[in-house]
């Protein structure tokens, strides 16, 4: 009997091992993104949430966290130190982190989130297969919603587009959401903004014989969105985004992928590679929850009327 129960707990303990090594033992992980917007800290405590949740979690996991605080050149030596730290993978949060990374660095799996257009941006060959070491999910909103948002909202005739040129996510935002004017009967304006203290040029003219103004994610808009939006307010003209912490800045309207859910179904994606998939076996996927976002506070001060029918569609506000 003695020796059945000394077999039984070889077992059980020879499964806790196998199980424990399954779950990510001594994996190295290495976790980048280029901002501290809080769409990509929301995005980095959910992928870590699924990870620890699989059973990856410290010390059998060892996690290397880095953030580049907006800058270039910060940017280059984390990617120069991950590419020399032997991680079994990388997660990048948004575009700004993913896409450099992604060129330097092509042998370790990389999972990203929050990453607009991964094919646009020359992270991925094809939505079914990345075609290379990369998967992840994409943040991207279809400019059909965008234009189906404004005009429940109000009759929409001209959008001005602030975008900056050399920001790949906010000139890939810019081209999504010029198919608006061959969808639909809104013409686009482009708005150049290329460093804050161009705002008052770039807007002061154009605001005037605009119905809305749509915020891309360039980080010159996330700066000067108070300006933006001030500016918008006393002219009553819309403003509209797809990034939800703009509307929580300010923006009138945010047609918003949910961080958590985007970000959630890329840890899971992160799990599949830990446990042996390759990244190009995994289909990249686009997040399909969206928010239909109002902010309460502009509201009043713009004076805006919001539709009764529109309200309805509202998912959530800013009081």
């Amino acid at each position: 009997m003695q020796t059945i129960r000394n077999v039984i707990g070889i077992v059980i303990m020879v499964t806790a091992l196998v199980s424990s090594a399954e779950a990510g033992a001594e994996k190295k992980i290495g976790i980048f993104t280029f901002h501290e917007e809080v769409r990509y800290t929301v995005a980095q405590q959910t992928i870590l949430h699924e990870l620890r949740n699989a059973g990856y979690s410290e010390p059998a996991a060892q996690y290397t966290i880095e953030n580049a605080q907006g800058s270039k050149a910060r940017a280059a030596e984390i990617i120069r130190k991950f590419a020399a730290a032997n991680f079994d993978l990388i997660i990048t949060v948004g575009a700004s982190a993913t896409v450099p990374l992604t060129r330097e660095i092509k042998e370790v799996p990389v999972v990203f989130t929050m990453v607009f257009d991964p094919i646009g941006t020359g992270v991925a060959a094809d939505w079914k297969s990345s075609g290379n070491n990369t998967t992840g999910v994409s943040s991207r909103v279809p400019a059909a919603r965008i234009a189906e948002t404004l005009k429940a909202f109000a009759p929409v005739k001209r959008l001005a587009v602030i975008y900056t040129p050399g920001q790949i996510n906010s000139e890939i935002q810019f081209m999504e959401v010029n198919k608006i004017e061959a969808e639909s009967r809104i013409r686009i304006i482009p708005i150049i903004l290329n460093n804050k203290e161009e705002i008052d040029k770039a807007l002061s003219e154009v605001i005037r014989t605009v119905d809305a103004l749509y915020l891309t994610g360039s980080t010159v808009v996330g700066e000067t969105i108070p300006v933006i939006v001030d500016m918008a307010n006393k002219a009553n003209v819309i403003t509209i985004t797809h990034l939800d912490d703009l509307v929580e800045k300010g923006a009138l309207l945010g047609v918003c992928p949910d961080s958590r859910s985007v970000s959630s179904l890329a840890g899971k994606k992160a799990v599949q590679v830990l446990k042996g998939a390759k990244p190009s076996s995994i289909p990249i996927d686009i997040g399909k929850n969206l928010d239909i976002m109002l902010n309460m506070k502009t509201v009043k001060a713009g004076r805006f009327q919001v539709p009764p029918a529109f309200m309805k569609k509202v998912t959530e506000t800013i009081e």
